[in-house]
């Protein structure tokens, strides 16, 4: 930097001039400051310096080890010199480095207790400039601890026949089975070799393109020819077996499960092609689904071209399958448009429920969708933001600051049901037909691009250049800024939750004597997703029911032989408000014939804080959660401020 001496000036000119000086290059400082500050406060990679664009993995399955063995070659592209290219890693063992065939140095070092470590490889003089290309080949194998992955014996599996692998990536957990970029702001295509024990099937979220067998053993390849965040990186094996339900949906499953799980998504190509119909060509080309063990920590998780879904989902009725509308609906939201950070995690979420819920006002009913609307608003975010944060809690912003914060602990319904009831917002100031017309637009912008929420506003200002004064009034900082409740609530139709109000006035206002006259007819009439906010308002009302209302619950509508999760969830943490004990056995059946998050948290919560069964809940944690997903394991220890073993 040149420095010059200056002439000195009168004070009130040097004032002056300064004070231009500052309006005229403070936005461009700025401007420099943001693009140097590193973007995503959850990942250790040196992502302004340097992008992967293709990742090839190689990997030998070791059920004994719980080991992936192999390797990866990253294709990299320096944004700027660079000396060093940084990746994510998490509990690898790296045995050697290549940077275009020749040995690398290179150095792992911790960084943070849930970031993990930094994997730090010294490029060659040569390779340093600006827009050079390098392939980076790392030779490494992953941990029996990687939070990615679940092994499974074959006692674990439903039908006992062979162990069993999936993994989660989602959201910092691909660094811990692949040395990566692991941010979502970082997009790759990937290809793969996998070899498993002959007799088990592999599956990947790619496409997969044929197997051959090698003496005892069956190597499977695959191509991912849109690129992906880390965070779709997705691998399953074990005994499966698949059933078309269209030319390009198919559902896979431990074979007891396959036709139960056929019947239950049979619908999914209807699904799709709504969802196209709204959003645009589907192009990942494949979309079936593996339905999972139960101990998967997720209702479902949308990786391209192989939709990972829990048992929990097969009700024998198809009352649960809004789940397959919503990872249809990240096929654009989420899997084509990014959110670049999870601080901007309501990107993906709000935007996937507000597609979700139109693909549903499609095939069953626009007062269904509006529905659904009020029963998210009232049973999920309502309760969320009251009783499990607090309304000036920083976690119920949509927009968050995450630095030293584990994105998986800050995951809750605030990012689905506040962002897409301020879409919703948005929709009823601006009009339907013009706010779809919009998410389209918003879709092809920004498909195969991360964005922030800062680019988000910008472009929608931009799009409806003449109706600023609508998107004003809509207050639209206080939404994506401000803690607590949105600043408004949306208008919603109440046709079917009349319905429930009318049941559940029914139930409260009863006696003992009275209580006897209602009937099931009203519930059965029911659609599931009314019952469940039937329970959800029986839940949520003080003072809590007496025991002679849940005795009559209980009996009347046969909730011992309910199989539907999402009632039976509601149902326990109703009767363990109001301290009924007999649901107390069937609260630990519950938690231990699954491993979903969205169920295990709120009942170990429920349990421990009723004193005279806090220990037994938190025995009963001890005890099963060397079965659990690590991932379920960690969320819900935090829950009870228990560390791991």
């Amino acid at each position: 930097m040149e420095i010059r001496s200056a002439q000195r000036l009168p004070r009130s000119s040097y004032v002056a001039q300064t004070a231009r000086w500052l309006r005229s290059w403070l936005p461009k400082l700025m401007q420099l400051q943001e693009k140097e500050r590193p973007r995503d406060p959850c990942s250790a990679a040196n992502i302004e310096h340097a992008t992967i664009t293709h990742m090839a993995i190689k990997w030998d399955v070791h059920f004994l080890l719980q080991m992936l063995d192999g390797s990866v070659s990253l294709h990299v592209k320096l944004l700027k010199e660079s000396t060093h290219v940084i990746l994510d890693a998490r509990d690898l063992y790296v045995r050697s480095v290549t940077v275009d065939g020749i040995d690398a140095e290179f150095s792992i070092t911790p960084w943070h207790t849930f970031r993990a470590s930094k994997l730090s490889i010294a490029l060659p003089e040569e390779k340093t400039a600006e827009g050079t290309e390098t392939v980076i080949h790392i030779v490494y194998s992953t941990s029996a601890a990687a939070s990615a992955l679940q092994w499974l014996k074959k006692e674990q599996t439903t039908d006992d026949k062979a162990p069993y692998l999936f993994s989660q990536c989602q959201p910092i957990h691909a660094r811990s089975v692949v040395p990566c970029m692991d941010t979502p702001s970082v997009k790759q295509t990937y290809e793969a070799e996998v070899t498993v024990d002959v007799g088990l099937q592999c599956l990947m979220s790619a496409i997969c393109g044929g197997s051959k067998e090698i003496d005892d053993r069956s190597r499977f390849f695959f191509k991912q020819p849109v690129a992906v965040p880390s965070y779709l990186l997705a691998i399953v094996v074990g005994a499966l077996e698949k059933r078309e339900i269209s030319p390009r949906c198919a559902i896979w499953a431990e074979p007891s499960i396959v036709e139960k799980a056929l019947w239950e998504f049979e619908e999914t190509e209807q699904i799709l092609s709504c969802a196209e119909s709204i959003c645009g060509p589907y192009v990942w080309g494949r979309y079936d689904m593996v339905c999972l063990p139960a101990t998967f920590p997720y209702g479902g998780m949308e990786n391209p071209c192989l939709t990972f879904v829990t048992p929990t989902l097969i009700a024998g009725d198809r009352s649960l399958v809004s789940v397959v509308a919503h990872e249809i609906a990240h096929s654009w939201s989420g899997n084509l448009v990014t959110n670049s950070t999870w601080e901007h995690f309501w990107l993906n979420e709000g935007f996937t429920v507000c597609i979700e819920r139109k693909i549903c006002g499609r095939l069953v009913s626009e007062s269904y969708r509006q529905f659904m609307s009020l029963n998210g608003w009232r049973g999920d975010l309502v309760p969320t933001i009251n009783e499990h944060f607090h309304p000036t809690h920083p976690l119920t912003k949509l927009v968050q600051e995450h630095k030293d914060i584990d994105p998986e602990m800050t995951f809750s319904s605030i990012h689905y049901e506040k962002g897409s009831a301020f879409l919703l917002a948005l929709e009823q100031a601006l009009g339907t037909e013009v706010f779809e017309k919009y998410l389209r637009a918003y879709i092809a912008e920004f498909s195969h691009k991360a964005i922030d929420s800062h680019t988000w506003r910008e472009h929608l200002y931009n799009y409806f250049d003449d109706r600023k004064d609508v998107l004003d009034s809509v207050n639209i900082d206080a939404w994506l800024f401000e803690a607590g409740m949105p600043p408004a609530k949306p208008e919603y139709d109440d046709t079917m939750v009349v319905e429930c109000d009318k049941l559940v006035k029914e139930w409260i206002d009863a006696d003992e004597k009275s209580v006897k006259s209602i009937t099931s007819e009203a519930y059965l009439s029911m659609k599931p997703l009314q019952r469940i906010e039937c329970f959800s308002q029986l839940w949520q009302h003080d003072p809590p029911l007496p025991h002679y209302k849940l005795e009559a619950l209980d009996r009347l509508y046969s909730l011992e032989e309910c199989g539907n999760f999402e009632i039976q969830l509601q149902w326990i943490q109703l009767c363990i408000k109001c301290r009924w004990e007999p649901i107390v056995p069937r609260a630990f059946r519950f938690l231990n014939s699954q491993g979903r998050v969205k169920y295990c948290r709120p009942v170990y919560r429920a349990l421990t804080g009723w004193p005279d069964f806090a220990d037994e809940a938190r025995g009963n944690f001890v005890r099963t959660r060397m079965t659990m997903h690590p991932i379920t394991a960690e969320i819900v220890g935090e829950e009870l401020n228990i560390k791991a073993a």
